[in-house]
């Protein structure tokens, strides 16, 4: 038994393999892939498509059906391929995913933020005051640390969102959340387990938004005892 993974947001892979190895020892393979933009390259900006096509590739050449786990932005991607090509996944896994669309004001603010950014850009680089107090009215670190291509993506994935019918998964999914996640709030676990009707919601206490990484053990046993959902 494999589990493909499909990280979050992140430029490194060395977290996961304490998780890994829980799975390992407890008879499951994984395939943790490497997402472009992010732990590979990318020359142009994508958007959620471009990521459903490119996971569609990968999983073809399986010949077989997958279980397929993904992290925050990873969840997104998941959640969406698992919409349009349910025929392809087995059992779908979600840990602290992305994927529920905010229309609050903070997300307006932070969405308004980034385009600013993106349409500025050596303007507003060029003042360093400026660009810290966008940053941190966005609350948004990684899209600091990202390039213009990955800024781009990001605001490609957020908008994303809109358009995403989570309702529509019927694939027996487990949801796993932090409890304590501030970044993916637990609200938005069981909104996604109120969504998909064929779901189960696992909460980590004293997690935030990677228990995967905090609590390995804990999450790959959840893992283990709901393979059948």
């Amino acid at each position: 038994m494999k589990i493909i993974i499909l990280h979050g947001w992140t430029k490194k892979l060395g977290q996961w393999q304490s998780f890994i190895a829980n799975l390992k020892e407890k008879g499951i393979s994984s395939d943790l892939l490497k997402i472009p933009g992010l732990t590979s390259s990318l020359k142009k900006a994508w958007t959620l498509t471009d990521y459903v096509n490119w996971l569609k590739n990968i999983i073809d050449k399986e010949k077989v059906k997958v279980i397929l786990l993904g992290h925050s932005n990873g969840g997104r991607i998941a959640l969406s391929f698992a919409n349009l090509y349910p025929e392809k996944v087995e059992k779908l896994i979600l840990i602290d995913s992305a994927g529920i669309y905010h229309n609050e004001l903070l997300h307006r603010i932070k969405i308004f933020v980034f385009k600013a950014i993106a349409k500025i850009g050596k303007q507003i680089t060029s003042s360093r005051i400026l660009e810290n107090m966008l940053y941190k009215l966005a609350r948004e670190g990684d899209y600091r640390k990202s390039d213009p291509i990955m800024k781009q993506t990001m605001i490609n994935l957020l908008n994303s969102d809109k358009d995403l019918n989570i309702s529509r998964v019927l694939i027996p999914t487990l949801i796993i959340w932090g409890q304590e996640d501030k970044i993916t709030p637990l609200s938005d676990g069981k909104l996604i387990h109120e969504l998909i009707k064929n779901s189960k919601l696992e909460i980590i206490e004293d997690a935030s938004h990677s228990p995967q990484f905090t609590h390995p053990t804990e999450v790959a046993n959840a893992i283990i005892n709901n393979l059948a959902i």
